[in-house]
């Protein structure tokens, strides 16, 4: 069993390799996961997270931190730029018609109800709350907000995005000895921080629908 186990173990990449091929392929997926969102880009950043905090180098951390950061910041710019030829356009475009079919009604209310009070920092909040992101953005396409604004108003909420997931993965990861054991657990917690919004309104609805039918 050792034998096999010691050519098991030779046969896996280095961990230069693994950096090498991990942090453009980590790079490249929050990137396509902030502009086009069916990535589940905080798992992604939290499983990096995990991976980081076993390997030997002082600055894998660091390193997933500014990549992921980084790469979010660029998905939102582009997203938010095409979302901007959209509104300009008489016709619109699919990227605004795709923002605006991925935000409620009530919750774009209340994002341009947010904007209004509290200006480009509600866009922090957005980055940090389930299903946040998109409504503001919208709400601030629709506030004819400049790209320079929303630009200088994403960066602390990509930063702030970044930190959260990773935390995330680092707790996860020193939870357990093993790495996969990690990402499990670090994967698993983010789906149900991601989820539980919409679990929590659809429970609401049902439970305000059940009283009103009650009481009707």
């Amino acid at each position: 069993m050792i034998p096999e186990l010691e050519t098991v173990v030779g046969a896996l990449p280095t961990e230069s390799t693994q950096q090498a091929v991990g942090y453009p392929t980590l790079f490249l997926m929050v990137a396509l996961g902030s502009l086009v969102p069916v990535i589940p880009t905080g798992a992604l950043v939290s499983s990096a997270g995990v991976v980081a905090l076993h390997q030997s180098s002082p600055f894998s951390l660091l390193f997933v931190f500014l990549v992921a950061s980084g790469a979010a910041f660029l998905g939102d710019v582009c997203l938010y730029w095409l979302g901007q030829r959209g509104v300009r356009s008489k016709n619109g475009s699919k990227w605004l018609e795709a923002l605006t079919r991925r935000a409620a009604p009530e919750r774009l209310a209340q994002a341009r109800e947010k904007l209004d009070e509290h200006g480009g920092t509600v866009l922090i909040l957005s980055r940090l709350v389930p299903a946040g992101r998109i409504p503001v953005m919208l709400a601030c396409l629709l506030g004819k907000m400049p790209l320079k604004t929303f630009a200088r108003g994403d960066v602390p909420a990509c930063l702030a995005w970044a930190a959260t997931y990773q935390l995330i993965g680092i707790l996860g990861g020193s939870l357990f000895p093993e790495p996969w054991q990690g990402v499990v657990a670090a994967v698993a917690l983010t789906l149900v921080i991601s989820g539980a919004p919409a679990v929590w309104r659809r429970v609401r609805g049902r439970f305000g629908h059940g009283t009103g039918d009650a009481t009707s």
